[in-house]
């Protein structure tokens, strides 16, 4: 096992650290341009706390009575800080660009008002624009607790589900149309949807969209859409391209920011350094802890995402993967089996796990080495989700 030693906030030392290493060590070729000293941050443990208070409770909000009472099903009782101070200026149509952390519970603070809209309108369409489509399947997840029993349509147009149910339930004019860049263009090339009609658009975690390289699919989208709209934009960062896309999307849009930092307070990072050690080994030592009870695992690679899930099964640990190269059916199964807990650990690509939101991971293993800290803040952000404690882990070499 590992000789435990104190970390450092700075870098320092590791917890999981061990012998010297050796001179002939493989270096790390990708992300090694990160400081080793970003991925060591204690999570801050006080009792002297700051306690967000908010402003209103749910029921202070001036919505119909229907759907204040799927947000008390849905066990919401107080709004989060995005919630908080997003919901008035949407529910007056104002323009919003909110700026909030990953599992902030952004996802609420944009549909409690626009199915609120919708509730006071039938004549209302609103398109939800997401990176990933598990993001979309997510967002539609919690569309549907809000909007029970309400009669109000959804659907969710995403690559890798059958293009043409999608275009079929399109037919019948649902008020919210959740998708992912590439398929509503697709739809939109088609004549399969027509925006002429949708007078809200939502731009959710609109950063990942920039980063993945969907600029121009988002103009062309947009292109189609009126230029009176509503529009919401919610980004987890702020830079010279999103103010850019800002500046053309919105019109005197209202700046929320609830973000506290790249990474969660709750969350423990600390490094593990492989020292010559077989690296298989050393993360099947840390899986047997009884601690890591729901793991979710980073690689580089597809391939490499697929054999590390098999080499973990194989050592009798119940793992599965999603990747860009599995179908959309097995993805969601895979993820609906993480979720119940049917497995204990999941094997992910950086792509296919943009925007999961999985609760009570316990850790987060970078297994390979993000190649940018952006990609290092969004996949430790799985877990120390909505105040709870996370550990994140990255292997050096």
């Amino acid at each position: 096992m590992y000789r435990r030693s104190f970390p450092s906030r700075q870098g320092g030392h590791s917890r999981y650290q061990s012998r010297p290493q050796h001179r002939g060590a493989r270096p790390v070729h990708r992300g090694q341009h990160i400081d080793v000293a970003k991925f060591i941050n204690k999570a801050i443990i006080t009792e002297e706390v700051d306690v967000f208070t908010p402003e209103h409770r749910f029921t202070d909000f001036h919505i119909e009575e229907a759907l204040k009472k799927n947000i008390i099903k849905k066990g919401y009782e107080t709004p989060t800080p995005i919630q908080d101070r997003a919901i008035p200026h949407i529910l007056r149509g104002q323009d919003v660009v909110g700026i909030a952390n990953t599992g902030t519970g952004k996802t609420g603070a944009f549909l409690i008002p626009l199915i609120n809209k919708v509730m006071h309108d039938r004549s209302q369409y609103v398109l939800i624009m997401v990176p990933t489509r598990e993001l979309a399947l997510q967002i539609e997840d919690e569309y549907w607790g809000f909007a029970d029993h309400m009669r109000i349509g959804a659907v969710t147009c995403v690559g890798g589900a059958n293009i043409n149910r999608q275009i079929a339930t399109l037919r019948r004019k649902p008020n919210f149309v959740i998708g992912t860049p590439g398929r509503l263009k697709d739809l939109i090339e088609r004549r399969a949807l027509d925006l002429g009609n949708f007078q809200t658009l939502v731009l959710d975690e609109a950063d990942r969209m920039l980063d993945m390289g969907f600029i121009n699919d988002m103009k062309f989208i947009l292109s189609h859409m009126r230029k009176d709209r509503h529009t919401l934009f919610f980004s987890a960062t702020l830079s010279r391209e999103i103010e850019q896309l800002i500046g053309s999307f919105l019109k005197e849009p209202v700046r929320i920011s609830v973000k506290t930092g790249d990474t969660a307070e709750t969350v423990d990072q600390d490094v593990v350094r492989i020292q010559g050690k077989n690296k298989i080994d050393v993360l099947h030592e840390l899986l047997a802890q009884p601690e890591f009870d729901k793991v979710l695992i980073f690689g580089r690679t597809k391939h490499g995402v697929e054999k590390l899930s098999k080499v973990l099964a194989q050592r009798g640990f119940k793992a599965a993967s999603i990747h860009g190269n599995k179908t959309q059916s097995n993805r969601q199964r895979a993820l609906d089996a993480f979720k119940k807990d049917h497995i204990s650990i999941l094997v992910a690509t950086d792509v296919a796990a943009r925007g999961l939101d999985i609760p009570k991971v316990s850790h987060v293993i970078n297994y390979d080495t993000p190649n940018t800290y952006e990609d290092y803040v969004h996949r430790i952000g799985r877990t120390g989700r909505a105040g709870k404690a996370g550990k994140a882990l990255t292997f050096i070499e």
